[in-house]
This record gives structure tokens, sequence and C-alpha cells, in this order.
């Protein structure tokens, strides 16, 4: 692109696992005081994960916007039951913060209402046909699938309706896929309705490994993700030269706020050492989709 690079804004996404409650409350008033500009809150994947409530996220959100923050809620990426569709009309009828819609439900219901509103990395946009069409719906901000590329992004960018904002999953375990099926309660030989919420001891997921003991993919409950961690820090000239708005880090157990300060540096022109980022990972780190290769590749 011919345009002046602009600096992104660095986003917080929804947590995708499951923490004790004071371990969340604790995590989430540290980024309160960290340097990240807008952070999504909701749980995205099970609604059987319960021990932080709506009420909770809501005074979670009052305590972030305080701080500064751009504050969004997230929807669950799989609706299942009536119990779960109350719980979308409640967070798409907040009228205090937008809302970041992870499935088609979801952007009915804002569409309908005439809200403004973001999509996660779980809703389709493939081109600039969808983001229009999109667009006219209320779209504001969408999340790069996490399988496109930088040049798939570069395309659909070039048309794009104004007014909207492209936002990329710079790091985290990679959201592959939802099932109704719980991985986690099967892998424990259990069943998804007694799941006895195993996914509090896998605070990153649970590394699944091939009989060469190779790392594959990870399981979390009924989420499959990426082993490796999704790492774009050394591509942060890439992506301003593409005009991207926000960049997203995905939560982890191990020093988020860590990787949430070496990426503010590495936006404001800082030549640190990041090998440090890759100590915090599960099973090392991977950028293989946004380079138009094999997701686990790492370049």
């Amino acid at each position: 692109m011919n345009q002046q690079s602009r600096k992104p804004r660095i986003s917080l996404g929804p947590n995708q696992y499951y923490w004790p409650f004071d371990v969340q409350k604790s995590f989430y008033e540290s980024v309160a005081e960290s340097s990240v500009d807008i952070v999504y809150l909701g749980e995205t994947v099970c609604s059987k994960r319960r021990l932080y409530r709506f009420e909770n996220w809501l005074a979670t959100a009052e305590l972030l916007a305080e701080a500064g923050k751009e504050v969004v809620l997230s929807t669950l990426a799989l609706l299942e039951a009536e119990s779960e569709l109350k719980t979308l009309r409640r967070i798409c009828s907040n009228e205090r913060f937008m809302v970041e819609a992870n499935d088609m439900a979801a952007v009915n219901l804002l569409s309908r209402k005439k809200v403004s509103f973001v999509t996660g990395p779980t809703v389709n946009i493939y081109n600039t046909r969808t983001l229009s069409v999109m667009a006219k719906a209320g779209l504001r901000r969408w999340v790069l699938p996490v399988e496109l590329s930088a040049r798939t992004l570069e395309a659909v960018m070039s048309e794009a309706p104004a007014g909207v904002e492209s936002e990329v999953f710079a790091f985290g375990r990679l959201p592959l896929a939802m099932s109704a099926r719980c991985y986690t309660a099967r892998a424990h030989d259990l069943p998804k309705d007694d799941c006895q919420y195993r996914c509090l001891d896998y605070p990153d997921g649970m590394t699944l490994r091939t009989r060469d003991a190779a790392a594959f993919l990870a399981i979390n409950g009924i989420q499959t993700q990426s082993a490796q961690t999704q790492n774009l820090i050394d591509d942060i000239d890439e992506i301003q030269q593409l005009q991207v708005d926000v960049l997203r880090i995905s939560p982890q157990s191990r020093d988020t706020i860590g990787v949430i300060e070496a990426f503010r540096q590495r936006l404001d022109g800082q030549n640190i050492d990041t090998s440090h980022l890759e100590k915090t990972l599960p099973v090392g780190s991977c950028d293989g989709y946004w380079h138009g290769k094999a997701g686990i590749v790492n370049s």
C-alpha cells in the first residue's frame, strides 16, 4: 500500500479458557493497569463456565472503562440451548458496551437493534462483498478469520467500505473449530452433562500430541485450538503497512501483561529482544496462516 502506515491499537481478546473466579478477577485488575487499548470480555466457548457470571463481566467492564479502556462484550461462538439465547439477548441489549458477535445469531440481533458491533474470528468474512453486507448491517470492526493470510487481508481491505476497522489475531492459541461434543470431558471419560468442570485443570487448554510426540492441536472444552501459539510480533512492520487498526492478544495463563507490553514497545519503535516470549508459550509459536502457509509453520 502507498498510504503512510499508522500505529495499530492493541486489544486483549476474550479469555478462551476457564479460570477460577479469583484468578480471573485478579487478571483483569492487572489488565486495567496495563497499556492495552481495547478489552473484550465474556464467555465465548462454553455456557457451563459460570464462575464468572454476566453481572461479574459487567462489573469488570466498568472497572476497565474507568481505567480508560474501550470495552467490548463477547458472545458465544456456538449456541445450543434456549438458555444461551437468553444470555445472548441480555448481552446484545446491554446499551452500555459494544458487542462482539461470534456467530450469525448475534449479528442478526444486533442488526435488528440497529447498533454497531464487532465480528470475532469465528464469523466467516472472507471477501469484500461479505464485508460490505456486514457493514450495512452495522459492522464497525471485524477480526480477520485466523486461517486467512496477509495477502487476503490486503485484497479485502483494498475495497473495504469506509468506516470499518480491521483487527488481526496477533498472539494466542488459534481458535480453529467448535463442536457440540466436549473433548475435555471425553478425554476424562466423562459425559458432557457431567464434565465436572475439568477445563479448570487446563488454564491454557490440553495439548494433543501425535504418536511421534509432536504437538498437534489443543482441546479446550468444545473448542479445538492450535497447539502452537500464533505470534506475529516480528510482523508488526508489515501489519502497519497494511493499515491494520487493531492487534489482538489472546489471554494465556503466563505473563499476558508482559506480552502486551512487548507488543507496545515494538509498536513504539523500540528494537527489543522478543525471544523471552517463547518461554511463556505452552509448546512454541507459529505464524504460517499469516504467511499463506500451513498454520503450524513457524517462519
